[in-house]
Formats: structure tokens, sequence, C-alpha cells
């Protein structure tokens, strides 16, 4: 089964990035993970993400659309990446969750991948 893993942290804990005193160990812990989800094998693909500020939003209303540059916060965690794994159970996708750096100051969202239609039109 594929799942994605998407990283989900406070505006704080991705301030790290730029912090010269929290960088090291933000980024150390991050490696660590990310070379143990990689060297365990189901990791199908993934990236991390540039800062919310870096994005463009679309929207289409009344058949026009609208693009806001910059993000514009609806939550209190921003998605800083992810990853699409294929593991045995959702149970195994959980347990990599779990060990995630921004678990514990943040979140993991875990959701099924969609599969491809299985019956495509000839």
């Amino acid at each position: 089964m594929q799942f994605m893993l998407m990283f989900k942290e406070t505006a704080a804990e991705y301030g790290r990035h730029d912090d010269p005193a929290a960088r090291p160990a933000y980024f150390g812990a991050w490696g660590a993970y990310v070379g143990a989800i990689q060297q365990s094998g189901i990791v199908v693909s993934g990236n991390g993400l540039l800062p919310p500020r870096t994005a463009t939003h679309v929207r289409t209303v009344g058949g026009k659309r609208q693009v806001q540059e910059a993000a514009f916060a609806h939550a209190d965690e921003q998605l800083g990446g992810y990853f699409i794994v294929e593991t045995a159970s959702l149970d195994e996708a959980l347990e990599w969750a779990a060990k995630a750096p921004c678990a514990s100051a943040g979140s993991v969202e875990v959701r099924p991948v969609l599969p491809p239609p299985t019956n495509a039109p000839a």
C-alpha cells in the first residue's frame, strides 16, 4: 500500500531553518530521519518544500483565475515536505510517521494514495 507522509511544522519549528544556533540540530535530526527512511527501502518519492512565503495560491472564482503571492495562514502548522512510501500496512506507515522530527513539535498526516483507475478509457 502507498501512503503519503505529510510533515507539518509550527512556524516556530520551521523558523529553526534560519536560526544559526538551532539549525545544526534541526537539520541533523531531519538528516538522520531521511537517511533511515530511505535506507529502509519504502520511499517511492518525496521532497522538502521551500518556506510558505515562497508559495503562490491559485483559485478560480466565477470562472476567473485569482492568484495570491505568498502563503496565507489558515492553520497553526505548515507543510514542510512529504514522502510517498510503500509499506505492508497502515501501521508500518504510522510507525515511520511517529519517528519524524516534527511529530513531537507539529504533526505528520498519513494518507493513503489513491491508486490509478483500473478501467482507463480506450
